[in-house]
């Protein structure tokens, strides 16, 4: 049921809309009212801070659903988990109260400030510092690739509060748009995801209560992963809404299209490669969805499955995107059709959230 109403949400009030987002770089707005009005664009929030309270599984399903039709506009819900999560894992009632409660009526979204310009893979290499004034702690730095950025208005931001200790010495913060200092840099100009704003945040002087701190002084770097651990799965979740959708789509046109007097999905070269993307996908969600099962449960294999999910999924949308490409020939290379674009779409999913060369580390030192 669940599956049934964000596809055909979807399909009726983000996909129209998801060429011309593309087109003119422009944030989904149509595509957040309809989430919002619809109640799915937080829906991981729990129930007693006025949220759906859904499962990890529930989750990915409205992520991959969306995804399927728009990629750029799947990081609504998908970010507003990534940002908010921290508070949630980590963060203290009062915190909760204050930040899930406008995030999930809709009045407020959530991003993530982790990675920096000379800190990416190594994020424990951050340089941006949080110093303690009286009850008060002053930010100062810049955060780079960060989603929603200008759009969002709660960021959770991890800052150095003890550089001696390197990862032990990094601490987690809530960050409000519209503090004092607070701004941001132009958007980036993508290969894909245009709809969804990338631009760095730059923190000056930033005086914010000692109380924003989530969990203890020094866990952040700790909450930061934990966070990860869970939220790859979404990002499995987006990959695997890609590669379904350009597989539709590819599975549609090849009927239609006929060379030499028959539709060319009558010709066993185009069947097999059908065959494989559709197989991929298949293998693609059902780690995902365990991966997810397991995110809900709090399994001691997730750190393993999360990154084997997000790592397979991802690499299996770049092959089915762009093997859809090749089953559209020429008119797949046009912006005319929407493979072309979910192709684009679909490399992001490789990189973000630790790249598929950092998520093979993260498996190998935690093979279950």
């Amino acid at each position: 049921m669940l599956r049934d109403a964000i596809r055909a949400l979807a399909e009726a009030k983000i996909a129209p809309h998801a060429a011309a987002v593309d087109e003119e770089a422009r944030f989904p707005q149509e595509a957040l009212d309809a989430l919002v009005a619809n109640d799915l664009h937080a829906v991981h929030v729990p129930e007693e801070y006025g949220g759906a309270g859904a499962d990890a599984l529930a989750t990915v399903i409205v992520i991959e659903e969306v995804a399927r039709a728009c990629v750029s506009s799947s990081l609504i819900p998908a970010v507003n988990k990534l940002g908010s999560l921290p508070v949630i894992l980590s963060g203290s009632e009062d915190l909760k109260k204050k930040y899930l409660g406008p995030l999930a009526k809709g009045d407020a979204m959530f991003s993530y400030c982790l990675s920096e310009p000379d800190a990416g893979s190594d994020a424990a290499g951050m340089k941006t510092r949080a110093v303690r004034d009286g009850d008060h702690f002053i930010l100062n730095g810049v955060k780079r690739w960060i989603t929603n950025a200008g759009v969002s208005d709660y960021y959770t931001v991890m800052a150095v509060t003890d550089p001696e200790k390197r990862s032990k010495g990094i601490s987690a913060f809530v960050v409000e748009k519209s503090d004092e200092g607070v701004s941001f840099g132009a958007p980036e100009k993508k290969l894909g995801i245009k709809g969804s704003p990338t631009r760095e945040v730059y923190l000056d002087n930033v005086r914010i209560p000692a109380d924003r701190m989530i969990g203890e002084e020094g866990t952040g770097f700790a909450t930061a992963m934990q966070t990860l651990d869970h939220t790859r799965i979404t990002i499995a979740a987006q990959a695997l809404g890609v590669a379904q959708g350009a597989l539709d789509y590819a599975k549609g046109y090849v009927q239609e299209r006929k060379q030499f007097g028959k539709p060319i999905g009558d010709f066993q070269g185009i069947q097999f490669m059908l065959a494989d993307m559709a197989m991929k996908v298949e293998a693609a969600r059902a780690l995902t969805y365990q991966a997810a099962a397991k995110s809900e449960r709090g399994d001691k294999d997730l750190t393993f499955q999360g990154a084997a999910a997000k790592c397979f999924a991802s690499d299996v949308a770049m092959e089915v995107t762009t093997d859809a490409v090749q089953l559209l020939g020429g008119y797949g290379y046009t912006r005319d059709y929407p493979v072309e674009r979910m192709m684009r779409d679909a490399k992001i999913t490789q990189i973000y959230e630790g790249t598929n060369q950092v998520q093979r580390i993260v498996m190998a030192r935690n093979l279950p």
